[in-house]
């Protein structure tokens, strides 16, 4: 495993993180990590750029170029792009998470995700894990809204929720606590532009080695 040096962060500070494959990054996964920072009072946000998905059944772009395009699409002085959970080891959303709060005590993280995910969310490895460690930001795209609100996971959380003028205090909540903001927001999707062929996909990727 590859030495850990990641971002600086200090104690105290609200920090996002958006995990995701980013095959490849583009301006809705920009639209909202900046909806983020502003709605949910964040300092900064993280792009966890990961190794691989395991509910998908074929790998991402290779890492290089999949953190060259986040960097050039995501320019934000309170934004960094990272390969942190290469540099942890670890596969599933819920060991990254535990491995940051160890390596960054008192820092308070924040994890976001678009409500498509939140739909899926109960597949999740540890699902109920992440939301007792950490606030969970979703905000809405275009189509996944009614879905996400009737998921496994707003069900068995709906006692945990933050309404949308709460939503600045996310960050400052003990978990379990989650909000979810409506967005108006761009309809690009990193599948659509592969299917329309501007982006070369990789090789497949064994499952039990992906995140």
């Amino acid at each position: 495993m590859e030495r850990y040096n990641g971002p600086a962060a200090r104690s105290g500070q609200k920090i996002g993180l958006l995990g995701g494959s980013f095959d490849p990054a583009h301006d809705g996964h920009v639209a909202i990590t900046r909806a983020a920072l502003t709605r949910f009072g964040l300092d900064r946000v993280w792009w966890l750029v990961s190794p691989g998905n395991p509910l998908k059944k074929h790998g991402p772009a290779p890492m290089p170029d999949r953190l060259a395009t986040a960097r050039a699409v995501m320019t934000h002085p309170r934004v960094e792009v990272t390969d942190i959970e290469t540099r942890l080891g670890t596969r599933f959303t819920a060991q990254t998470i535990v491995a940051l709060q160890m390596k960054y005590p008192g820092v308070r993280f924040v994890w976001l995700m678009g409500a498509d995910n939140l739909a899926q969310f109960h597949r999740w490895q540890d699902w109920q894990t992440i939301m007792s460690r950490v606030p969970v930001g979703v905000l809405a795209r275009p189509g996944d809204r009614i879905s996400a609100r009737m998921s496994k996971a707003a069900r068995v959380f709906r006692g945990d929720r933050l309404t949308g003028r709460q939503s600045a205090l996310l960050a400052s909540a003990h978990a379990p606590a989650w909000s979810f903001i409506n967005l108006p927001m761009t309809q690009s999707s990193s599948t659509a532009i592969r299917n329309a062929g501007n982006w070369g996909a990789g090789a497949v990727v064994d499952p039990q080695l992906a995140r």
